[in-house]
């Protein structure tokens, strides 16, 4: 990619395309020309048609051709850089091994597309002819436009562009291959001059020697590889049950609470309470609601695995020495909305982390999708490419953890443990200076985007800020980093950066973010088309270089890959105080309820932290499997099996009329992804790349029709593409298309967290965000798509894998009957009535026998987990307090959205942080999400001081029926115990605890005084109000 071809701005639908030079003043680079032979330091040269000379066609290796020949005809005829052997080139003597190659040149037929599947040859006839779509005659192939695109080989795997001599300068000749310099630390010229005293023969034997290939060195790293060729044919991952000493006994109390339970329920329904009829009748309701929605939530995790992956034969499998790295190409999307409630400082330190991830550099893409226009993030993503150059190679040189220069250095730990570089601590040392002016750097944007000027934006060169007005503005794309420009400090390659923010225009529906994520779908497949997709939160960073990595033992695993449409990570966060107060590492969900459906069809999408096969969001199906061969038997035997077809030879002309309905068919491919032949030929490359016959002017054209706000229109886009309209938590909904569609996804929990993220931890903050996906739940049930009724008629999604999507949707509803039970304790103490009737010694066995079920059912599913106890706590109050908060809330939502058609706009959760260590915690911010809870509290507390005062007053008798209510009432006072220390804030140091008990104590005795007051006489004789006065 050309990283200097400036902003490019345009609406396809009012044949606009403006490009923006000169906004960023390109940096100086060291001189990297690469006119020396790296081997003896004489000129490289030129071949017999006045082009630069170059040996390897794969890495571009500096070596002149005295070098060239001799290595071929004594040495390994091996390149020095990435171990390929040598081809012979033009002019050059046949030696031993190129007997079976043809006498051409391998640059003149690299881009020969004969050998392609029978999808990219009617992907290019489509081509054909449908490349103007009306714009006029500046299509042409050599229109003046900036050539945005740039690579070396063009490779169907590696997703690189092919090079056009036009948009290129005569440094790089004809040669079409990327510059890749040696690893060499001496490369002056007074080094060189020294060994041109020597002669050539000398001179290239010293330098083998240097370089080790000299001997039967070479032989002997033959014989290696040969020994470890098995093990790269082994699986790249395993499954690892789980033990059955814990998973057996497990599964046997599940079934045992289920028969307990139905008993309870059986004895509750025939056993009523006639003085309390309305609130026996009320429990019952809530105890089965309580008991169906614990049954669509256990039994998904009836089979939960654990897996391993195999990075070593990953290596050994896709990047062998001598050969080109096969790793399949990523295109990683990154979306953020508005810069001062997602700082971008935090989306800066994702996208650091991003182009410092440990996976071949040409294979790795960041696309950065601006749903806000703003200039204050275009602006400070040029920063961040700017200091990525020295961030990338310091990270890459001492392998730090993690790559995200905020988290890394703010870290308290021996940053020097494994390191033995002398100069890790003055380097170390010098980057965090540059990161702290980095920073100071970005404030200072951040500080000026609060006030807008009059006149709007204005950037450096002058022009007006194409996005001043956020709903009405092209669309707009910059190529920050890339192969041309895109080099770090040391003059190595750099990950591909692009920003890129929609065309948006009134009237339109933008559909929020799975409308943003489409349009990255979009682009990339346009610009670099890779087969897989790894989507990322703006404030979700990279905390395990080898992230992608391990993605990719999955999905490149020949035995079980081609099935797998994604690999879903957990979700870790950092800033959250270590008791975990409301339950924001949601344990509990990813290491236990995860572990369970991957075990059946795979996790459900989370909505980050995974990595997509892009034809599974194209709506593809997966790859059948094969059929178990039938029984064949021969024409003298009917009775057995079926007889032996003789094979069907097809003509020439049935060939023909097959092309011709095949062509038919993929033209219809247009109507299903929109009018775009470039974009429909890409989604026909199953190994991603983009077709070498598309020059930059039109990939560049296609770029901004692609993501243009009409686009989308009559297509299949939202529908059965890509992320799913019709809720805000689209997550659920892609995920839950692509299972019914028979795909499986994958869980992978690698040692060290794979991605880390930032969560709310102020109570309001985390009942708006549980509002929104609880809202988004209650769309999806009363939508098209709502799995009781939805993919019922492929069958392909498993019947567990339906229970785990019900629950998804379904659980927001559990607000109602939770909402009544936590108010029947408080009504039963102040009128003195009960849910149950007295319990004889019989009946008293079911309730000991549900709780002994419920108890031992928790502590062996943390035992299999390793989820702590704590944890498994806060997550059982958080689900009382969202349920009578959020999820009701949502609730009443939803209903108002499908019924009277009043919509709800959801607020962007603030991933801002504090100076001062989790003091967002204790700030109080009022919401009406806090009415429901706060009422249940303080009526339960006035229960309990009623009830106990009543029971003081009326003596021993009252006290046995009493206990059963105040059980009731303190399980709901327990589960809101979290709730209520978010309400006192900070400013109280004293303990919550004793608070309460203080409030309770204060109630009681003030009752109990008014009741026993010492300083009233009371006289003596008949009870008037039983007998009257004249009895």
């Amino acid at each position: 990619m050309e990283a200097s071809a400036g902003l490019v701005a345009g609406s396809h639908n009012r044949n606009e395309l403006v490009v923006i030079h000169g906004h960023e003043e390109p940096k100086p680079l060291k001189n990297l020309s690469g006119q020396v032979c790296e081997i003896c330091g004489d000129e490289i040269g030129l071949t017999v048609d006045g082009e630069l000379f170059v040996a390897c066609n794969e890495c571009g290796f500096p070596v002149c051709r005295p070098c060239y020949e001799y290595e071929r005809r004594e040495g390994s005829q091996l390149c020095p850089q990435c171990k390929t052997r040598y081809k012979r080139l033009k002019g050059s003597p046949r030696v031993e091994g190129d007997d079976d190659e043809e006498d051409t040149d391998d640059i003149e037929h690299e881009f020969n597309i004969d050998e392609q599947k029978t999808n990219t040859d009617i992907a290019e006839a489509m081509l054909h002819g449908k490349m103007s779509y009306g714009r006029g005659p500046d299509d042409d192939e050599n229109a003046q436009y900036p050539p945005v695109i740039s690579g070396g080989r063009s490779r169907q795997v590696s997703g690189e562009f092919p090079i056009s001599s036009h948009a290129y300068g005569d440094q790089m000749g004809a040669t079409l291959h990327k510059r890749v310099h040696p690893v060499t630390d001496d490369h002056g010229s007074g080094r060189w001059d020294e060994r041109k005293e020597l002669g050539w023969k000398e001179r290239m034997d010293e330098w083998k020697v240097q370089q080790g290939n000299l001997g039967t060195e070479y032989e002997d790293a033959v014989d290696a590889d040969m020994g470890i060729i098995d093990e790269a044919r082994q699986p790249l991952s395993r499954k690892v049950p789980i033990a059955s000493s814990k998973i057996n006994p497990y599964r046997m109390v599940i079934v045992t609470r289920l028969v307990v339970l139905a008993l309870f329920l059986r004895y509750r329904i025939l056993n009523p309470v006639h003085d309390a009829m309305g609130l026996w009748l009320t429990s019952i309701v809530c105890e089965i609601w309580f008991a169906l929605s614990w049954i669509l939530d256990q039994f998904p995790k009836w089979f939960p695995i654990d897996r391993e992956t195999y990075l070593d034969r990953l290596s050994l499998r896709y990047e062998r020495e001598g050969e080109p790295n096969m790793l399949a190409p990523v295109d990683i999307f990154v979306s953020t909305v508005d810069p001062l409630k997602e700082p971008p400082l935090v989306t800066a330190n994702t996208v650091l982390s991003i182009l410092a991830v440990d996976y071949p550099v040409d294979k790795i893409s960041c696309y950065i999708s601006d749903d806000g226009a703003s200039m204050c993030t275009f602006e400070a993503l040029s920063e961040t490419a700017e200091f990525a150059r020295k961030w990338v190679p310091f990270c890459n040189k001492f392998a730090i953890e993690p790559r995200a220069p905020e988290w890394y250095f703010s870290e308290k730990v021996d940053y020097l443990k494994d390191k033995v570089q002398p100069t890790f601590v003055k380097e170390r040392r010098a980057m965090k200076r540059e990161y702290e002016e980095f920073k100071v750097r970005i404030n200072a944007m951040v500080a000026k985007a609060t006030k807008v000027p009059p006149g709007g934006w204005i950037m450096q060169d002058g022009t007006p800020w194409p996005g001043n007005n956020t709903k009405d503005h092209p669309g707009m794309i910059q190529v920050f980093l890339g192969q041309n420009g895109g080099l770090d400090v040391e003059g190595h390659e750099l990950p591909r950066l692009v920003y890129v923010s929609r065309e948006k225009r009134p009237g339109f529906q933008h559909h929020k973010k799975a409308g943003a994520m489409n349009a990255l779908i979009r682009v990339a497949g346009v610009l670099t088309n890779a087969p897989f997709m790894l989507n990322l939160d703006c404030d979700h960073y990279i905390n395990n270089s080898k992230a992608v990595r391990e993605a990719m033992c999955f999905l490149m695993d020949p035995q079980v890959g081609k099935k797998v449409c994604y690999v879903q990570f957990p979700q870790r966060f950092d800033g959250i105080d270590r008791h975990d107060r409301y339950a924001n590492r949601n344990t509990v969900f990813f290491d236990i309820n995860m572990k369970g459906l991957d075990g059946i069809q795979g996790p459900v999408y989370v909505g980050t932290g995974c990595v997509f096969r892009r034809q599974a969001l194209y709506g593809y199906d997966p790859p059948k499997g094969r059929k178990r061969p039938k029984m064949v038997s021969c024409d003298c035997c009917p009775c057995f099996g079926r007889r032996k077809k003789l094979p069907h030879y097809s003509t020439d002309v049935e060939n023909a009329a097959g092309f011709e309905d095949d062509l038919k068919s993929q033209m219809n491919f247009e109507k299903k992804f929109g009018q775009s032949s470039i974009f429909v030929t890409s989604t026909l490359m199953v190994e991603g790349g983009v077709p070498p016959s598309s020059s930059p002017a039109a990939l560049l054209k296609e770029a901004i029709h692609v993501i243009s706000c009409g686009y989308e229109d009559k297509t299949e886009w939202g529908l059965e593409l890509g992320w799913i309209y019709g809720s805000i938590t689209e997550d659920i909904l892609t995920g839950f298309k692509m299972h019914c569609r028979g795909w499986r996804s994958i869980y992978c929990m690698p040692k060290r967290a794979a991605f880390k993220g930032s969560a709310p931890i102020n109570l309001s903050d985390r009942l708006n965000q549980v509002l929104r996906w609880a809202l988004g739940s209650v769309e999806i049930f009363f939508s098209h798509h709502s799995p009781l009724w939805y993919g019922y008629k492929e069958g392909k999604l498993k019947w567990l894998e339906r229970f785990a999507y019900v629950n998804t949707t379904v659980y927001p509803f559990t607000a109602l009957p939770l909402l009544a039970y936590c108010t029947l304790p408080a009504i039963c103490l102040l009128t003195g009535k009960f849910i149950m009737p007295e319990i004889s010694t019989f009946a008293s066995l079911f309730f000991i026998a549900l709780f002994l079920s419920i108890f031992i059912t928790g502590i062996l599913e943390l035992r299999w987990s390793g989820v702590s106890i704590e944890e498994w706590w806060r997550n059982e109050q958080f689900w009382v307090i969202g349920g009578i908060s959020a999820h009701l809330f949502a609730v009443v939502q939803g209903l108002l959205k499908v019924l009277a058609g009043i919509d709800t706009n959801f607020t962007v959760t603030s991933k801002a942080s504090d100076d001062e260590d989790f003091s967002e915690l204790y700030a109080f911010k009022w919401t009406t999400l806090l009415i429901p809870p706060t009422t249940i509290l303080i009526i339960n507390l006035v229960g309990v001081v009623a009830g106990v005062s009543d029971a003081i007053n009326n003596g021993y008798q009252s006290w046995g029926p009493l206990f059963g209510k105040l059980f009731f009432a303190f399980w709901v006072i327990v589960h809101l115990y979290p709730f209520l220390k978010g309400l006192m804030g900070k400013q109280n140091r004293t303990p919550t605890i004793v608070v309460i008990w203080s409030v309770l104590l204060a109630s009681i005795f003030s009752l109990l005084w008014v009741r026993i007051d010492p300083f009233i006489l009371r006289t003596k004789g008949p009870a008037t109000n039983k007998c009257g006065i004249n009895c």
